[in-house]
């Protein structure tokens, strides 16, 4: 007799539904997966008239003319790993260079990177620490080294927890403090907005180009920071800034308020 006219054996058909449903279960796993549709994006903010305020704000500074007495400058910070090779390097015959997988974590360095796209000037200050009283003691430095004839500087940073100016009445004496804050002009960029501090550019160009991927400790690290705006320094090299209040209106108009 045909086997086909007998029937499923006993069971089968059971067998069979399992089967379907487990490749129906790793069907619609593998859909629910899909990692190349997941993207980490800045999403737009809820408080829309906030946002377009601080937009315009910060492009209507970069719109201001150069002006020696009155300099714009971005401040941006990152932190850099440093590490400490476990085996020597070794020097191929066509001048390339071997380096082991292995290494040795040695801390984290902050570095914070200063910069006045028009005229083309940039200083980078390793720190140990990121915090509001470094923060402080970075801006002093850069009013009261880099720029002391200056009469006020306009500083566009990140809107970040430790970007506090009242840290200036924390590290330094009242008469010292009220004189800082009367040659500064804070300029705050809005949150989810980092991409108009003009520091970011620079710093892309410096972890890119100008430091290797491995540095053991603090001095090294200082060394090529300092070869690096020296080199770039020289050639003044400044951002030329294109985007404007009036073309934000228009690209960014979702990210206005409507009436």
């Amino acid at each position: 007799m045909d086997a086909a006219a007998l029937g499923p054996a006993p069971g089968g058909a059971r067998r069979v539904a399992r089967s379907q449903r487990g490749r129906g279960r790793a069907r619609a796993q593998k859909n629910e997966l899909k990692p190349w549709k997941r993207q980490m994006w800045v999403i737009a903010p809820s408080q829309k008239a906030a946002f377009a305020c601080t937009v315009e704000r910060v492009l209507d500074v970069y719109q201001r003319p150069y002006d020696p007495a009155h300099p714009i400058m971005c401040l941006d910070e990152s932190p850099k790993q440093l590490i400490r090779v476990s085996r020597t390097s070794v020097v191929l015959p066509d001048g390339g260079t071997r380096y082991d997988a292995e290494y040795h974590r040695h801390g984290v360095v902050q570095l914070y990177l200063l910069h006045e796209p028009l005229r083309g000037w940039r200083r980078v200050q390793p720190e140990a620490r990121h915090d509001r009283l470094t923060f402080a003691r970075v801006v002093a430095r850069l009013l009261e080294q880099d720029y002391p004839t200056a009469e006020r500087v306009t500083l566009v940073l990140d809107n970040l927890s430790a970007h506090q100016p009242a840290a200036l009445c924390e590290v330094f004496p009242p008469e010292r403090a009220h004189a800082l804050f009367q040659r500064v002009e804070f300029v705050f960029t809005p949150k989810h907005g980092s991409w108009l501090n003009m520091a970011e550019n620079e710093f892309a160009a410096l972890l890119t180009h100008g430091l290797p991927e491995r540095v053991a400790d603090h001095d090294p690290l200082a060394r090529h920071c300092l070869a690096w705006q020296t080199e770039r320094n020289q050639r003044g090299a400044p951002t030329n800034w294109q985007f404007t209040t009036e073309q934000a209106r228009t690209k960014l108009k979702r990210l206005y308020p409507t009436t």
